[in-house]
């Protein structure tokens, strides 16, 4: 058994932590609240840190959040395991390259603390708008809600998407976990480097751009192939959760924390079901603990993979005895019939033998606070 190592430091911290051992070269563009993961990432490559690879990470400023996702998916292309770290608006100026890295299934990880999105007015904190915006461009999609998961469950992320070949979002609160400093147990090079696929990395590195292979890229295509060819990723997309559940399962062994698809807490009988993703979910954790003592039948659904959206995982944590649900969701989605997350788990029901009563709320945007008054009276 090794010894453990706690370090104190914030969510940043541990996302860039992580995110250095399994990057070759990092793209980035500082904008709050994202802007110390690259900053982190750059100190310790002037201090000369070696990555699971023994290399000193490549960092290139750009000068534009557009140019930054460019130069990812141009270094990706060369054979480069490449990161970004964002938020918010620079996150929405990434998305037309995001479309590109998904549609050619090339493994990467893009950091973001989440964080609101400029509306009727500026809000530099913290929500679920930009993740959000992101749900269409093909990328998986790895939530946490503590300083901790974030150091165990990035890793997650990159290993995920070395042997899956879909591109990761990793995302966390803004502001609330991203410069929240807790003591939390360090993951560490020799923890993670014997989990990585090396057949899928080495497929990778043989996909580069090179004048001794020359393949066509980034073709144009007319009606008569483009829809074979978008359809064909759908069988990566599918294996994507039980990759997910692989190395979560890998992470859980090195720490002895237990991780899911979705994170099932609470009263085995609950009645009243909380589902939610993000920092929120320790806020619901305390109150359930409170009411439990009550003698109260409630639980929680903490969502960590979020896209793909896996059915069958979220039905298997789902207590059989719930009878009415609320779904949290961090975003405003102006003209729906409700938020993402909300029309998600409807979906995943619709249909089941006595489905309960799912109703959908909002909470915490702009870095609204949310306190236990306000879960229990959810």
């Amino acid at each position: 058994m090794k010894q453990k190592k706690y370090l104190t430091l914030d969510g940043n911290a541990a996302a860039a932590h992580i995110a250095y051992m399994f990057t070759e070269v990092a793209a980035i563009y500082p904008i709050t609240p994202s802007s110390p993961m690259a900053e982190n990432v750059d100190e310790w490559a002037a201090a000369g840190r070696k990555n699971l690879f023994g290399e000193t990470v490549l960092v290139q400023e750009m000068q534009s959040e557009a140019g930054a996702a460019g130069a990812v998916h141009g270094a990706l292309n060369a054979g480069a395991l490449t990161t970004t770290f964002t938020a918010s608006q620079g996150l929405l100026l990434m998305i037309p390259n995001m479309y590109k890295i998904a549609g050619e299934l090339i493994p990467s990880v893009f950091h973001v603390s989440a964080r609101t999105l400029a509306s009727h007015a500026l809000c530099i904190f913290g929500d679920h708008q930009d993740v959000m915006s992101c749900r269409q461009t093909g990328f998986a999609m790895l939530a946490e809600g503590s300083v901790q998961e974030v150091m165990d469950l990035a890793a997650v992320a990159h290993l995920s998407t070395i042997k899956s070949r879909v591109p990761f979002i990793n995302f966390f609160d803004g502001f609330r976990t991203s410069h929240e400093i807790q003591k939390i147990e360090m993951l560490e090079n020799e923890d993670l480097a014997g989990l990585i696929d090396q057949d899928a990395l080495a497929a990778f590195r043989s996909r580069a751009l090179t004048p001794e292979r020359p393949v066509a890229r980034g073709m144009a295509e007319n009606p008569d192939v483009f829809f074979q060819h978008r359809e064909a990723s759908n069988s990566y997309y599918n294996a994507v959760p039980a990759i997910v559940e692989e190395y979560m399962n890998e992470i859980s062994k090195i720490t002895g924390r237990k991780y899911g698809l979705f994170d099932y807490y609470g009263a085995e009988d609950a009645e009243r079901v909380i589902i939610a993703m993000g920092s929120v979910t320790e806020t619901i954790r305390e109150t359930i603990d409170y009411l439990m003592e009550k003698g109260e039948k409630v639980g929680l659904v903490a969502v960590h993979l979020y896209r793909p959206f896996s059915a069958k995982h979220f039905l298997s944590v789902l207590p059989k005895s719930a009878k009415r649900i609320a779904v949290l969701d961090r975003t405003k989605e102006p003209g729906s019939t409700g938020e993402p997350l909300y029309l998600d788990v409807k979906d995943v029901l619709y249909g089941t033998e006595n489905a309960p009563i799912v109703v959908g709320g909002r909470y915490g945007l702009g870095s609204n606070d949310t306190t236990p008054a306000q879960i229990l009276s959810v």
